[in-house]
């Protein structure tokens, strides 16, 4: 059996990309434009990565998980722990908005604040996931349903695959780099992200390198 599943190696980089938030944000020196504009832009990658995940479980993962036997009643839990997030990410991401436009150390410990209890909410809700759906996961990592939701989670553009795949292994364990490769084929990945994920390398990860 893997050390552990898809989804929770991408819950790894949720983790890293809150913390990288915070540590920016706390030391954010006053009037960096640059800086502020772009930390912004590795917050739209963050954004639209979280805010995909939480559809694709709700649209393709919870039916998948109901027919190898997961209860409704778990997945509306989790169900109703994603709304509390949107509403934190929604509030996170007025914050970053107004700090990436401003670029002021006030903005900044506003944002700061605001990514703190993202970080929280979504800190708790990664944890019960895991500890209620990471067995499951594991345990039917070949029955039919869960072959077909990887299919599925793969129809995606070249340019969000590659997006997605450099995104998730910045910084990624190694645990969870065999979970990534467990799933997808280590040349396949390397073709995907190499030349699809050239955007996110330049762009975001570069960021955190200068951090």
């Amino acid at each position: 059996m893997a050390v552990m599943s898809m989804n929770r190696a991408i819950h790894g980089a949720f983790r890293r990309d809150l913390q990288r938030f915070l540590d920016a944000t706390s030391r954010f020196n006053d009037g960096d434009a640059a800086r502020a504009a772009a930390l912004g832009t590795a917050w739209d990658n963050f954004d639209a990565q979280l805010v995909r995940h939480h559809e694709g479980e709700h649209e393709i993962a919870w039916p998948g998980l109901l027919q190898i036997g997961v209860s409704q009643a778990t997945l509306d839990a989790m169900d109703a722990e994603h709304e509390v997030m949107a509403a934190a990410l929604a509030d996170a991401r007025a914050a970053m908005n107004a700090f990436r436009t401003s670029a002021t150390a006030t903005d900044a410990a506003a944002a700061h604040t605001a990514i703190a209890e993202l970080e929280r909410v979504t800190i708790a809700h990664l944890g019960h996931e895991e500890a209620e759906l990471e067995a499951p996961y594991l345990e039917n990592a070949d029955a039919p349903a869960i072959k077909e939701m990887g299919k599925k989670f793969s129809k995606v553009s070249p340019a969000v695959g590659g997006t997605f795949f450099a995104w998730v292994t910045d910084g990624a364990t190694a645990d969870e780099l065999a979970a990534i490769t467990g799933n997808v084929p280590k040349p396949v990945l390397m073709i995907v992200s190499g030349i699809w994920g050239r955007g996110y390398r330049r762009d975001v990860a570069s960021v955190w390198k200068a951090s």
